[in-house]
Protein backbone atom coordinates (compact mmCIF):
# COMPACT_ATOMS: atom_id res chain seq x y z
CA UNK A 1 0.00 0.00 0.00
CA UNK A 2 1.43 3.28 -0.94
CA UNK A 3 2.36 5.94 2.09
CA UNK A 4 -0.11 8.33 1.64
CA UNK A 5 -2.67 5.72 1.40
CA UNK A 6 -1.51 4.17 4.87
CA UNK A 7 -1.54 7.26 6.61
CA UNK A 8 -4.97 8.17 5.34
CA UNK A 9 -6.20 5.01 6.46
CA UNK A 10 -4.52 5.61 10.03
CA UNK A 11 -6.21 8.57 10.58
CA UNK A 12 -9.47 7.63 9.53
CA UNK A 13 -8.84 4.21 11.88
CA UNK A 14 -7.72 6.58 14.93
CA UNK A 15 -11.30 8.86 14.62
CA UNK A 16 -13.58 6.05 14.31
CA UNK A 17 -11.30 4.12 17.88
CA UNK A 18 -11.47 7.71 19.30
CA UNK A 19 -15.31 7.69 18.94
CA UNK A 20 -15.95 4.77 19.85
CA UNK A 21 -13.97 5.18 23.30
CA UNK A 22 -15.90 8.47 23.71
CA UNK A 23 -19.22 6.58 23.17
CA UNK A 24 -18.14 3.27 25.51
CA UNK A 25 -16.81 5.79 28.52
CA UNK A 26 -18.15 9.06 27.99
CA UNK A 27 -15.47 11.44 27.48
CA UNK A 28 -12.23 11.31 24.59
CA UNK A 29 -9.55 9.25 24.66
CA UNK A 30 -5.78 11.68 26.01
CA UNK A 31 -3.45 9.14 24.97
CA UNK A 32 -3.43 7.35 21.55
CA UNK A 33 -0.27 5.56 20.76
CA UNK A 34 0.36 2.45 17.56
CA UNK A 35 1.01 -0.68 19.18
CA UNK A 36 2.94 -3.41 17.93
CA UNK A 37 1.31 -6.66 15.97
CA UNK A 38 3.77 -8.58 14.68
CA UNK A 39 3.02 -10.41 11.96
CA UNK A 40 -1.09 -9.77 11.76
CA UNK A 41 -2.92 -7.50 9.42
CA UNK A 42 -4.45 -5.99 12.39
CA UNK A 43 -3.78 -2.42 13.99
CA UNK A 44 -3.61 -1.53 17.60
CA UNK A 45 -3.82 0.80 19.35
CA UNK A 46 -3.94 2.23 23.13
CA UNK A 47 -6.25 4.88 24.08
CA UNK A 48 -6.79 6.31 27.56
CA UNK A 49 -7.02 9.02 29.99
CA UNK A 50 -7.09 9.07 33.44
CA UNK A 51 -7.53 5.77 35.15
CA UNK A 52 -9.43 3.96 31.95
CA UNK A 53 -7.21 2.86 29.71
CA UNK A 54 -8.15 0.72 26.59
CA UNK A 55 -6.54 -1.43 23.81
CA UNK A 56 -8.17 -0.09 20.19
CA UNK A 57 -8.22 -3.02 17.42
CA UNK A 58 -8.54 -2.59 13.43
CA UNK A 59 -9.28 -5.37 11.83
CA UNK A 60 -9.50 -5.73 8.06
CA UNK A 61 -10.89 -9.39 8.31
CA UNK A 62 -14.62 -8.46 9.58
CA UNK A 63 -14.77 -12.44 9.74
CA UNK A 64 -11.80 -12.87 12.20
CA UNK A 65 -12.97 -9.93 14.21
CA UNK A 66 -16.72 -11.41 14.51
CA UNK A 67 -14.55 -14.94 15.60
CA UNK A 68 -12.75 -12.88 18.57
CA UNK A 69 -15.66 -11.19 19.60
CA UNK A 70 -17.85 -14.00 19.81
CA UNK A 71 -14.86 -16.16 21.91
CA UNK A 72 -14.28 -13.47 24.17
CA UNK A 73 -17.82 -13.51 25.19
CA UNK A 74 -18.07 -16.86 25.63
CA UNK A 75 -14.84 -17.62 27.71
CA UNK A 76 -15.71 -14.04 29.52
CA UNK A 77 -18.94 -16.20 30.49
CA UNK A 78 -16.78 -19.11 31.49
CA UNK A 79 -14.73 -16.79 33.96
CA UNK A 80 -11.65 -17.36 31.50
CA UNK A 81 -8.78 -15.25 31.85
CA UNK A 82 -9.45 -12.76 28.32
CA UNK A 83 -9.91 -9.64 27.71
CA UNK A 84 -13.16 -7.94 28.43
CA UNK A 85 -14.76 -5.92 25.03
CA UNK A 86 -16.25 -2.59 25.66
CA UNK A 87 -17.45 -1.59 22.54
CA UNK A 88 -17.49 -2.70 19.29
CA UNK A 89 -18.43 -1.24 15.89
CA UNK A 90 -18.54 -4.27 13.31
CA UNK A 91 -19.15 -2.92 10.12
CA UNK A 92 -15.93 -0.33 10.45
CA UNK A 93 -14.11 -3.12 11.74
CA UNK A 94 -13.30 -2.03 14.83
CA UNK A 95 -13.46 -2.44 18.37
CA UNK A 96 -12.38 -1.65 22.21
CA UNK A 97 -11.02 -4.54 24.45
CA UNK A 98 -9.52 -4.51 28.10
CA UNK A 99 -5.76 -3.13 28.54
CA UNK A 100 -3.90 -6.28 30.22
CA UNK A 101 -0.52 -4.20 30.09
CA UNK A 102 2.31 -4.62 28.46
CA UNK A 103 4.06 -7.51 29.76
CA UNK A 104 3.82 -11.08 27.63
CA UNK A 105 5.05 -14.21 28.90
CA UNK A 106 7.84 -14.09 26.05
CA UNK A 107 9.16 -10.62 27.72
CA UNK A 108 9.00 -11.93 31.43
CA UNK A 109 10.81 -15.19 30.22
CA UNK A 110 13.57 -13.06 27.56
CA UNK A 111 13.85 -10.75 30.89
CA UNK A 112 14.70 -13.47 33.85
CA UNK A 113 16.40 -16.27 32.24
CA UNK A 114 19.28 -17.23 33.43
CA UNK A 115 23.02 -16.74 31.13
CA UNK A 116 23.00 -20.33 29.19
CA UNK A 117 19.43 -20.33 28.65
CA UNK A 118 18.10 -21.81 32.03
CA UNK A 119 14.55 -21.08 32.67
CA UNK A 120 14.22 -19.81 36.38
CA UNK A 121 11.62 -21.22 39.00
CA UNK A 122 9.29 -17.90 38.84
CA UNK A 123 9.29 -18.46 35.31
CA UNK A 124 8.39 -21.76 35.33
CA UNK A 125 6.09 -20.90 37.98
CA UNK A 126 4.22 -18.81 35.18
CA UNK A 127 4.61 -21.49 32.38
CA UNK A 128 3.17 -23.53 35.77
CA UNK A 129 -0.07 -21.23 35.45
CA UNK A 130 -0.64 -21.09 31.89
CA UNK A 131 -0.66 -24.87 31.10
CA UNK A 132 -3.39 -25.38 34.07
CA UNK A 133 -5.37 -23.16 31.94
CA UNK A 134 -4.83 -24.79 28.47
CA UNK A 135 -6.61 -27.84 29.10
CA UNK A 136 -9.75 -25.05 30.51
CA UNK A 137 -9.88 -23.61 27.24
CA UNK A 138 -9.40 -26.99 25.35
CA UNK A 139 -12.79 -28.44 27.20
CA UNK A 140 -14.63 -25.09 25.75
CA UNK A 141 -15.34 -27.49 22.85
CA UNK A 142 -17.69 -29.10 24.61
CA UNK A 143 -19.10 -26.57 26.61
CA UNK A 144 -21.40 -24.39 24.71
CA UNK A 145 -18.86 -22.80 22.19
CA UNK A 146 -20.49 -21.96 19.02
CA UNK A 147 -17.95 -23.41 15.92
CA UNK A 148 -20.26 -21.46 13.51
CA UNK A 149 -18.50 -18.37 14.27
CA UNK A 150 -14.92 -20.50 14.04
CA UNK A 151 -12.59 -18.85 10.97
CA UNK A 152 -11.74 -19.79 8.07
CA UNK A 153 -12.18 -23.75 9.30
CA UNK A 154 -14.62 -24.93 11.70
CA UNK A 155 -11.93 -27.95 12.83
CA UNK A 156 -8.26 -28.50 11.97
CA UNK A 157 -9.46 -30.86 9.71
CA UNK A 158 -7.83 -32.21 6.33
CA UNK A 159 -8.22 -28.88 4.27
CA UNK A 160 -6.47 -27.07 7.24
CA UNK A 161 -3.86 -29.61 7.42
CA UNK A 162 -3.31 -29.46 3.64
CA UNK A 163 -3.14 -25.72 4.10
CA UNK A 164 -0.58 -25.74 6.67
CA UNK A 165 1.56 -27.90 4.44
CA UNK A 166 1.63 -26.16 1.38
CA UNK A 167 2.63 -22.64 2.80
CA UNK A 168 5.63 -24.51 4.39
CA UNK A 169 6.50 -26.21 1.11
CA UNK A 170 6.23 -22.97 -0.99
CA UNK A 171 6.70 -19.95 1.22
CA UNK A 172 9.62 -21.65 3.00
CA UNK A 173 11.39 -24.68 1.02
CA UNK A 174 11.09 -23.34 -2.10
CA UNK A 175 11.92 -19.77 -0.75
CA UNK A 176 14.97 -20.95 1.30
CA UNK A 177 15.99 -22.98 -1.80
CA UNK A 178 15.66 -26.35 -0.01
CA UNK A 179 15.37 -29.05 -2.62
CA UNK A 180 12.81 -31.48 -2.79
CA UNK A 181 10.80 -34.23 -5.19
CA UNK A 182 7.01 -32.79 -5.65
CA UNK A 183 5.57 -35.72 -6.11
CA UNK A 184 6.87 -37.74 -3.44
CA UNK A 185 6.23 -34.79 -1.18
CA UNK A 186 2.50 -34.52 -1.49
CA UNK A 187 2.74 -38.26 -0.85
CA UNK A 188 3.88 -38.32 2.26
CA UNK A 189 1.91 -35.03 2.79
CA UNK A 190 -1.27 -36.98 2.51
CA UNK A 191 0.07 -39.99 4.75
CA UNK A 192 0.96 -37.23 7.34
CA UNK A 193 -2.40 -35.90 7.27
CA UNK A 194 -3.86 -38.90 7.43
CA UNK A 195 -1.54 -39.63 10.84
CA UNK A 196 -2.66 -36.36 12.56
CA UNK A 197 -6.44 -37.11 11.78
CA UNK A 198 -5.98 -40.35 14.12
CA UNK A 199 -5.55 -37.98 16.84
CA UNK A 200 -8.65 -37.34 18.86
CA UNK A 201 -10.02 -33.93 17.75
CA UNK A 202 -13.05 -32.85 20.09
CA UNK A 203 -11.02 -30.40 21.78
CA UNK A 204 -11.11 -26.47 21.21
CA UNK A 205 -7.59 -25.75 19.43
CA UNK A 206 -6.82 -22.31 20.33
CA UNK A 207 -4.27 -22.72 17.42
CA UNK A 208 -1.98 -19.86 17.95
CA UNK A 209 -1.12 -20.98 21.85
CA UNK A 210 2.39 -19.25 22.79
CA UNK A 211 4.44 -17.16 24.63
CA UNK A 212 3.80 -13.93 22.71
CA UNK A 213 -0.42 -14.50 22.95
CA UNK A 214 -0.03 -14.44 27.21
CA UNK A 215 -0.21 -11.75 29.12
CA UNK A 216 1.26 -11.29 32.58
CA UNK A 217 -0.77 -9.05 34.85
CA UNK A 218 0.30 -8.96 38.50
CA UNK A 219 1.29 -12.22 37.80
CA UNK A 220 -1.58 -14.01 37.03
CA UNK A 221 -1.80 -15.23 32.58
CA UNK A 222 -4.20 -13.63 30.53
CA UNK A 223 -5.10 -14.87 26.85
CA UNK A 224 -4.94 -13.03 23.73
CA UNK A 225 -5.20 -13.71 20.05
CA UNK A 226 -7.79 -16.89 19.91
CA UNK A 227 -9.20 -15.69 16.73
CA UNK A 228 -8.30 -18.67 14.57
CA UNK A 229 -9.70 -21.01 17.29
CA UNK A 230 -11.38 -24.25 15.96
CA UNK A 231 -12.44 -27.89 17.33
CA UNK A 232 -9.25 -30.03 16.90
CA UNK A 233 -6.45 -32.17 18.71
CA UNK A 234 -4.99 -31.41 22.36
CA UNK A 235 -1.73 -31.75 20.71
CA UNK A 236 -0.98 -28.85 18.64
CA UNK A 237 -1.66 -26.01 21.08
CA UNK A 238 1.19 -27.51 23.69
CA UNK A 239 3.21 -27.91 21.03
CA UNK A 240 3.06 -24.19 20.10
CA UNK A 241 3.77 -23.02 23.27
CA UNK A 242 6.56 -25.67 24.24
CA UNK A 243 8.29 -25.44 20.54
CA UNK A 244 7.82 -21.80 20.70
CA UNK A 245 10.87 -20.54 17.91
CA UNK A 246 12.15 -17.43 19.64
CA UNK A 247 11.16 -18.45 23.52
CA UNK A 248 14.10 -21.11 22.72
CA UNK A 249 12.55 -23.71 25.94
CA UNK A 250 15.79 -25.91 26.76
CA UNK A 251 14.59 -29.85 26.04
CA UNK A 252 14.85 -30.82 29.98
CA UNK A 253 12.30 -27.48 30.30
CA UNK A 254 9.55 -28.84 27.65
CA UNK A 255 10.05 -32.27 29.27
CA UNK A 256 9.03 -30.85 32.74
CA UNK A 257 6.44 -28.85 31.67
CA UNK A 258 4.88 -31.61 29.60
CA UNK A 259 4.80 -33.50 32.80
CA UNK A 260 2.90 -30.05 34.45
CA UNK A 261 0.46 -30.47 31.46
CA UNK A 262 -0.39 -34.19 32.02
CA UNK A 263 -1.27 -33.48 35.58
CA UNK A 264 -3.45 -30.55 34.58
CA UNK A 265 -5.37 -32.34 31.80
CA UNK A 266 -5.46 -35.72 32.85
CA UNK A 267 -4.67 -37.14 29.79
CA UNK A 268 -2.58 -40.38 29.10
CA UNK A 269 0.57 -39.52 28.48
CA UNK A 270 1.60 -42.59 26.27
CA UNK A 271 -1.54 -42.34 23.85
CA UNK A 272 -1.09 -38.15 23.85
CA UNK A 273 2.49 -38.89 22.69
CA UNK A 274 2.10 -41.07 19.76
CA UNK A 275 0.97 -38.12 17.85
CA UNK A 276 2.66 -35.23 19.82
CA UNK A 277 5.88 -35.04 17.81
CA UNK A 278 3.97 -34.96 14.66
CA UNK A 279 1.66 -32.35 15.60
CA UNK A 280 5.14 -30.38 17.15
CA UNK A 281 6.20 -30.84 13.62
CA UNK A 282 3.43 -29.23 11.35
CA UNK A 283 3.65 -26.82 14.24
CA UNK A 284 6.80 -25.61 13.33
CA UNK A 285 6.03 -26.17 9.82
CA UNK A 286 3.38 -23.34 10.05
CA UNK A 287 5.30 -21.38 11.78
CA UNK A 288 8.08 -21.33 8.84
CA UNK A 289 5.91 -21.09 6.11
CA UNK A 290 4.79 -17.52 7.75
CA UNK A 291 8.70 -17.00 8.33
CA UNK A 292 9.56 -17.53 4.61
CA UNK A 293 6.19 -15.00 3.62
CA UNK A 294 7.04 -12.59 6.08
CA UNK A 295 10.88 -12.37 5.86
CA UNK A 296 11.97 -13.92 2.24
CA UNK A 297 8.90 -12.62 0.27
CA UNK A 298 7.58 -9.71 2.19
CA UNK A 299 11.19 -8.68 2.73
CA UNK A 300 10.18 -8.05 6.69
CA UNK A 301 13.78 -9.50 7.67
CA UNK A 302 12.93 -9.53 11.39
CA UNK A 303 11.41 -12.23 11.11
CA UNK A 304 13.85 -14.61 9.39
CA UNK A 305 15.30 -14.26 13.07
CA UNK A 306 12.98 -17.06 14.27
CA UNK A 307 14.66 -19.08 11.47
CA UNK A 308 17.62 -20.72 13.18
CA UNK A 309 15.33 -21.61 16.68
CA UNK A 310 13.54 -23.32 14.05
CA UNK A 311 15.84 -24.96 12.54
CA UNK A 312 17.65 -26.46 15.72
CA UNK A 313 14.07 -27.80 17.15
CA UNK A 314 14.07 -29.79 13.48
CA UNK A 315 17.77 -31.02 14.55
CA UNK A 316 16.32 -31.72 18.11
CA UNK A 317 13.63 -33.54 17.02
CA UNK A 318 15.79 -35.59 14.10
CA UNK A 319 17.62 -36.59 17.14
CA UNK A 320 15.26 -37.52 19.68
CA UNK A 321 11.67 -37.84 18.46
CA UNK A 322 11.02 -40.68 15.56
CA UNK A 323 7.83 -40.23 14.20
CA UNK A 324 5.07 -43.40 13.65
CA UNK A 325 4.30 -42.10 10.58
CA UNK A 326 6.56 -42.97 7.13
CA UNK A 327 7.59 -39.66 5.03
CA UNK A 328 10.34 -40.28 3.39
CA UNK A 329 10.85 -37.32 1.33
CA UNK A 330 9.22 -35.04 3.76
CA UNK A 331 12.50 -36.10 6.41
CA UNK A 332 15.07 -35.41 3.99
CA UNK A 333 13.59 -31.86 4.01
CA UNK A 334 13.88 -32.12 7.14
CA UNK A 335 17.91 -33.20 7.11
CA UNK A 336 18.38 -30.97 4.31
CA UNK A 337 17.13 -27.49 6.84
CA UNK A 338 18.77 -29.17 9.52
CA UNK A 339 22.23 -29.26 7.75
CA UNK A 340 22.15 -25.54 6.06
CA UNK A 341 24.56 -23.16 7.16
CA UNK A 342 22.45 -20.25 5.31
CA UNK A 343 19.34 -21.04 7.66
CA UNK A 344 21.61 -20.73 10.63
CA UNK A 345 22.87 -17.25 9.78
CA UNK A 346 19.90 -14.96 10.40
CA UNK A 347 19.65 -12.35 12.46
CA UNK A 348 22.65 -12.44 15.17
CA UNK A 349 21.21 -15.22 16.93
CA UNK A 350 23.43 -17.17 18.55
CA UNK A 351 22.20 -20.99 19.17
CA UNK A 352 25.20 -22.46 21.13
CA UNK A 353 27.13 -25.93 20.18
CA UNK A 354 26.32 -28.97 21.94
CA UNK A 355 29.16 -31.53 21.48
CA UNK A 356 28.21 -35.05 21.84
CA UNK A 357 30.76 -37.57 22.52
CA UNK A 358 31.03 -41.05 23.07
CA UNK A 359 33.13 -44.05 23.78
CA UNK A 360 32.38 -47.62 23.06
CA UNK A 361 34.04 -51.01 22.10
CA UNK A 362 34.26 -51.71 18.80
CA UNK A 363 33.40 -55.66 19.60
CA UNK A 364 29.42 -53.77 19.75
CA UNK A 365 29.61 -52.33 16.67
CA UNK A 366 30.79 -48.40 15.82
CA UNK A 367 27.95 -46.02 17.09
CA UNK A 368 26.05 -44.41 13.86
CA UNK A 369 24.22 -40.41 13.92
CA UNK A 370 21.54 -41.58 11.96
CA UNK A 371 19.76 -38.30 12.79
CA UNK A 372 20.62 -34.43 12.04
CA UNK A 373 23.41 -33.99 9.66
CA UNK A 374 25.33 -36.78 10.36
CA UNK A 375 28.73 -34.62 11.18
CA UNK A 376 31.54 -35.35 13.01
CA UNK A 377 34.40 -38.03 13.98
CA UNK A 378 35.73 -41.59 14.90
CA UNK A 379 38.61 -42.33 16.58
CA UNK A 380 40.03 -45.67 16.94
CA UNK A 381 42.25 -45.88 20.19
CA UNK A 382 43.20 -49.20 19.60
CA UNK A 383 46.76 -48.66 18.41
CA UNK A 384 47.41 -47.20 22.31
CA UNK A 385 49.32 -48.62 24.73
CA UNK A 386 45.94 -50.48 26.46
CA UNK A 387 46.28 -50.26 30.29
CA UNK A 388 43.49 -53.76 30.26
CA UNK A 389 46.08 -56.15 29.74
CA UNK A 390 47.72 -55.15 33.34
CA UNK A 391 45.97 -56.98 36.54
CA UNK A 392 45.97 -54.27 38.15
CA UNK A 393 44.07 -51.74 35.91
CA UNK A 394 41.97 -54.54 34.14
CA UNK A 395 38.89 -53.96 36.82
CA UNK A 396 39.28 -50.39 36.54
CA UNK A 397 38.06 -47.47 33.74
CA UNK A 398 39.52 -44.61 31.85
CA UNK A 399 37.90 -42.69 34.51
CA UNK A 400 39.68 -43.69 37.65
CA UNK A 401 43.32 -42.18 38.62
CA UNK A 402 45.33 -45.15 38.45
CA UNK A 403 44.41 -45.64 34.56
CA UNK A 404 44.17 -41.99 34.05
CA UNK A 405 47.99 -41.99 35.34
CA UNK A 406 48.98 -44.89 33.33
CA UNK A 407 47.83 -43.59 29.97
CA UNK A 408 49.53 -39.74 31.29
CA UNK A 409 52.75 -41.21 31.27
CA UNK A 410 52.87 -42.60 27.67
CA UNK A 411 54.01 -40.63 24.62
CA UNK A 412 51.95 -41.69 22.40
CA UNK A 413 48.74 -41.03 24.39
CA UNK A 414 50.01 -37.36 24.36
CA UNK A 415 50.77 -37.38 20.71
CA UNK A 416 47.70 -39.43 19.84
CA UNK A 417 45.28 -36.73 21.80
CA UNK A 418 47.18 -33.53 20.13
CA UNK A 419 46.28 -34.57 16.57
CA UNK A 420 42.86 -35.19 18.10
CA UNK A 421 42.50 -31.56 19.65
CA UNK A 422 43.33 -30.04 16.57
CA UNK A 423 41.43 -31.97 14.50
CA UNK A 424 38.35 -30.91 16.59
CA UNK A 425 39.33 -27.35 17.59
CA UNK A 426 39.24 -27.01 13.83
CA UNK A 427 35.56 -28.56 13.66
CA UNK A 428 34.61 -27.00 16.84
CA UNK A 429 35.30 -23.65 15.48
CA UNK A 430 34.11 -23.79 12.78
CA UNK A 431 30.64 -24.56 13.81
CA UNK A 432 30.65 -21.99 16.15
CA UNK A 433 31.03 -18.92 13.66
CA UNK A 434 28.67 -21.30 11.24
CA UNK A 435 26.18 -21.15 14.04
CA UNK A 436 25.62 -24.98 13.68
CA UNK A 437 24.52 -26.56 17.18
CA UNK A 438 25.61 -30.49 17.31
CA UNK A 439 29.02 -32.11 16.40
CA UNK A 440 29.46 -35.86 17.49
CA UNK A 441 32.67 -37.66 18.07
CA UNK A 442 33.11 -40.88 18.98
CA UNK A 443 35.96 -43.60 20.48
CA UNK A 444 36.51 -46.58 20.25
CA UNK A 445 38.78 -49.45 21.67
CA UNK A 446 38.61 -52.76 22.55
CA UNK A 447 36.62 -52.94 25.45
CA UNK A 448 35.11 -49.45 25.42
CA UNK A 449 36.43 -49.32 29.41
CA UNK A 450 40.25 -48.02 28.79
CA UNK A 451 41.45 -45.81 26.18
CA UNK A 452 38.29 -44.43 24.77
CA UNK A 453 37.02 -43.64 27.92
CA UNK A 454 40.16 -41.70 28.67
CA UNK A 455 40.14 -40.20 25.33
CA UNK A 456 36.68 -39.00 25.26
CA UNK A 457 36.96 -37.61 28.98
CA UNK A 458 40.08 -35.60 27.98
CA UNK A 459 38.52 -33.99 25.07
CA UNK A 460 35.10 -33.32 26.76
CA UNK A 461 37.47 -31.26 29.33
CA UNK A 462 39.18 -29.11 26.83
CA UNK A 463 35.89 -28.39 24.92
CA UNK A 464 34.64 -27.38 27.99
CA UNK A 465 37.21 -25.63 28.75
CA UNK A 466 38.46 -24.27 25.49
CA UNK A 467 35.02 -23.11 24.12
CA UNK A 468 32.25 -23.15 26.85
CA UNK A 469 29.96 -25.18 24.49
CA UNK A 470 27.75 -27.61 26.02
CA UNK A 471 28.93 -31.60 25.78
CA UNK A 472 26.94 -34.64 26.32
CA UNK A 473 29.25 -37.48 27.42
CA UNK A 474 28.09 -40.67 27.55
CA UNK A 475 30.49 -44.36 27.97
CA UNK A 476 27.88 -46.79 25.97
CA UNK A 477 29.49 -49.78 27.66
CA UNK A 478 29.54 -47.93 31.41
CA UNK A 479 26.63 -45.91 31.11
CA UNK A 480 26.14 -42.16 30.97
CA UNK A 481 28.92 -39.96 32.23
CA UNK A 482 28.89 -36.47 34.20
Amino acid sequence: MPLKNREKETQETELRLRALYRKAFGRDAEVFEPLRADGSARQLFRLGGGSRSAVGVFGPDKLENRAFLEFSRHFRREKMPVPEIYAEDQAQGVYLEEDLGSVTLFEYLSAERKPGGEVPPQVMAAYGKVLEWLPKFQAQASRGLDLKYCYPRASFDRQSIMWDLNYFKYYFLKLAKIPFNEAKLEEDFARFADFLLEAPADYFLYRDFQSRNVMLRRGEPWFIDYQGGRRGAAQYDLASLLYDAKADLPPETRSELCRLYFAASGLEPKAFMRHYHAFVYIRIMQAMGAYGLRGFYERKTHFLASVPYAVRNIEWLLRNAELEVRVPELTQCFKRIAASSYLRQFGSTKLGLTVRIMSFSYKNGVPLDERGHGGGFVFDCRALPNPGRNAEHAPLTGRDKPVADFLKKEPEVAKYLENVFALTDQSVENYLSRNFTSLSVGFGCTGGRHRSVYCAEALAERVRRKYGARVELVHRELGPAK
